[in-house]
């Protein structure tokens, strides 16, 4: 009889994508990874892989059942977030996950606004990258989510809540700061500090460069969007980034300036399904789009594109 050990090695070989992994990822050996896995072949009557070159290929059957097996650990989940959540709810607290830059833009605001009004409530705030921030909120694992994305995952509901063009940030005393407006020409031969080569923008800056023929020279690269403000604000070169980070340093030796093409730059909440619903979602909802509007404000004072979209109905009653 298929038990529940079985389809933890399954998943985890699917997940991991070999069995080597697959033994580190449940803290076991290999052999026993094996032998599971011959056991659970045996059990439902066909292979689940093709072997080749030291490999696991998954076959199409494996990839189906993959896919059944997702959806069950996601209700599995949903069953330990609701039980975690009653207790949770009855102490106050509230979970949030983000991207890093969220955390420190928006969040400060958010959560000073929200505990001045709900003094009794106690915040908790992951910070993920994608797709490890998609995949918590699948998993119903958090009350709410922010997101630079405009799909929901699987199990969320997702509202774009403002969309507004990344801005350059130069040092003080720099020749640009001249200009209003800066085009791909006015910052051709500019030393640059850029993220690092996995992140989503520098890929898509890099294709726009190059596109446009422009071979940049990035002086340093970093992971973080305030360390590039940092190392922009130490004179070590221009940067093109978010402007909710970037206003973070506006007149800390750091200075904005838009950009004359279009790269968007977007913030969505995401609310899960299946977990169960608080109140304190609609307080940081609230709060949340409070914040926004004041960034989007203070954003359009110089010059940034910014278009805001509205909260209403995205937490309604009935779902509470």
């Amino acid at each position: 009889m298929i038990n529940l050990r079985h389809i933890e090695v399954f998943r985890a070989i699917m997940t991991a994508g070999s069995v080597t992994n697959a033994a580190q990822l449940l803290h076991t050996s290999q052999p026993t990874i094996s032998r599971e896995l011959a056991r659970l072949e045996y059990l439902v009557g066909f292979e689940l892989f093709e072997r080749g070159r030291g490999r696991l290929h998954a076959t199409a059957r494996a990839v189906v059942l993959f896919q059944e097996v997702e959806l069950a650990f996601i209700g599995l989940d949903r069953i330990v977030s609701f039980a975690e959540s009653l207790s949770r709810f009855s102490q106050g607290a509230f979970s949030v996950a983000c991207i890093p830059a969220f955390s420190h833009a928006l969040l400060p605001q958010v959560c000073k606004h929200l505990i001045a009004n709900h003094p009794g409530v106690s915040v908790e705030i992951a910070t993920l990258e994608s797709p490890w921030l998609e995949e918590q909120l699948t998993l119903q694992r958090h009350d709410v989510g922010l997101t630079e994305h405009d799909e929901a995952p699987p199990g969320t509901e997702l509202q774009l809540l403002m969309s507004v063009d990344e801005v350059c940030i130069l040092p003080d005393g720099h020749p640009l700061l001249e200009k209003n407006i800066l085009s791909l020409e006015d910052i051709r031969d500019q030393t640059f500090v850029s993220f690092s080569k996995g992140d989503r923008y520098r890929r898509v800056l890099d294709v726009l460069f190059k596109e446009a023929g422009i071979d940049r020279f990035i002086q340093v690269e970093t992971h973080s969007a305030v360390s590039v403000c940092s190392m922009v604000q130490a004179g070590l070169g221009i940067a093109i980034l978010n402007p909710l980070t970037a206003i973070m340093f506006q007149g800390q030796g750091v200075n904005i300036r838009p950009l004359a093409f279009s790269l968007p730059f977007q913030i969505s909440l995401v609310k899960p399904l299946y977990r169960s619903s608080t109140p304190f979602q609609q307080y940081f909802a609230d709060a949340l789009q409070r914040e926004i509007s004041l960034q989007a404000e203070q954003l359009s004072t110089l010059g940034v594109s910014v278009t805001l979209e509205s909260l209403d109905n995205v937490l309604t009653p009935a779902s509470l």
